[in-house]
């Protein structure tokens, strides 16, 4: 088998079989194969598409490129849930102890955030202690033990994938629906889930720009998952505004902390039920939608959902006290108000520019190796459709540095559009793929 050949055949818009697609991926990851023949290939898929069985067959060479976990030793059917990244998208912190709290194993790996989205573990390590650095035994023993664990994504998982986006960031091929379906599914495939819970969000904040491209990739990715024998559900949500009101990582931490007291944003709360109850379903614990959702209303009213989380902080070498008194929680030493300066209704918050205004006050990371602030970030006080007067209060800037305040303050008001009327309602979910 020659690469020169596979080349040709997708050039000229053929079917790859599933021995050219391994051939290909198994050569590539090892070195064998050029970067220029590489993207060649790339280049090639790009223009003229993947069928659904080369997509599947694409992922699972990818899966089968590194490690693949084995949960076969935690009780009952794992689900795991993937964003596709957002602004204020502090889902899992409520999401993973509350789906725990009805008896559901959470066996997560997650990754730290890059550019204007945030990681998960950058945002737990709001708690003092808190560590995703678990042995093996101790992923298995704290995911059977308290039904939650939750570590860093090792190297070895689909290094095939790492491998071809740093050939697809550099060549122009990123956006492709197989090539972006099957770079995020073979991770969570490999990741040992039984079934899997996708979040794609669309909106200015997100990858994805239109729902039209976003039912596109998660019908992608479901397809992918059964095909492979994983349950999987694709829910489209909007971000064309922050989730919730907190963007920042202690700041994004206290509302999720909120939500399992019951004081969380409504957005955040119903985002949370309904990927919640999808995930439930999964897991065989309930045979309807309103069943699931009720068993998770259920456990923010008794408070158990907020127990799991202490459980889980705790579990993982964190400071749950923070849990009741979230005042102990990184803070920053500058608060600022801004002020609206106009008088009408928000139409417009442009979110991707709240999420890089952020990570220039310090949340974020510009490179993999930039430094995380805890504390900072921005506290949105109106939303898309509220009527505000000139001189409300529209948002908040929490920052550490008194010479960035000025300058994320005219930032934060370019960025908020205030209108006579808005022009049309945006639904949080748009669909649900199964």
């Amino acid at each position: 088998m020659r690469m020169y050949d596979i080349i040709v055949k997708k050039r000229n818009g053929f079917e790859l079989s599933k021995e050219e697609i391994n051939f290909f991926i198994e050569g590539f990851t090892k070195g064998e194969i050029p970067d220029y023949q590489a993207s060649a290939l790339l280049m090639a898929i790009f223009f003229n598409k993947m069928n659904t069985k080369e997509t599947a067959d694409l992922t699972m060479a990818m899966v089968n490129s590194g490690d693949v976990i084995d949960l076969s030793s935690i009780e009952g059917i794992k689900v795991d849930k993937h964003s596709t990244g957002g602004v204020g998208d502090k889902t899992s912190i409520c999401l993973t102890p509350l789906v725990a709290s009805v008896g559901i194993p959470v066996s997560k790996m997650s990754g730290r955030g890059l550019g204007h989205t945030g990681g998960t573990i950058d945002k737990l390590e709001s708690f003092n202690g808190f560590s995703v650095e678990l042995t093996e035994s101790e992923f298995i023993n704290n995911s059977n033990k308290i039904g939650i664990a939750l570590t860093g994504q090792t190297g070895n998982i689909a290094p095939a994938d790492k491998k071809l986006y740093a050939l697809r960031d550099v060549t122009g091929t990123v956006d492709n629906m197989s090539l972006i379906a099957s770079s995020i599914m073979s991770k969570k495939i490999a990741s040992g889930a039984d079934a899997i819970v996708l979040d794609v969000k669309v909106g200015d904040g997100a990858f994805m720009k239109t729902p039209e491209e976003a039912k596109a990739l998660a019908n992608e990715m479901v397809n992918i998952g059964k095909s492979v024998g994983r349950k999987t559900v694709g829910v489209i949500s909007d971000m064309d505004q922050p989730l919730g009101y907190a963007i920042g990582n202690a700041l994004e931490v206290k509302e999720a902390i909120d939500l399992l007291k019951g004081n969380g944003p409504k957005d955040l709360l119903e985002l949370t039920l309904t990927l919640g109850s999808y995930m439930i379903i999964c897991a065989n614990k309930a045979e309807s939608f309103e069943e699931a959702r009720s068993l998770l209303l259920e456990n923010i009213e008794n408070g158990k959902g907020l127990e799991k989380l202490k459980e889980f902080v705790e579990a993982q070498g964190g400071d749950s006290s923070l849990v009741d008194d979230t005042s102990k929680l990184p803070k920053a030493n500058y608060i600022e108000e801004v002020k609206a300066d106009k008088s009408g209704i928000i139409t417009k918050i442009n979110t991707e520019a709240f999420g890089l205004i952020a990570m220039e006050l310090g949340a974020g990371r510009e490179t993999k190796d930039s430094n995380i602030d805890l504390a900072v970030g921005i506290v949105l006080n109106k939303k898309r459709g509220e009527k505000v007067k000139s001189g409300d209060i529209i948002a908040y800037i929490h920052s550490n540095d008194k010479s960035n305040i000025e300058k994320a303050k005219n930032k934060i008001l370019c960025n908020i559009n205030i209108s006579d009327k808005i022009d049309k309602e945006i639904p949080l979910i748009y669909d649900v793929v199964q």
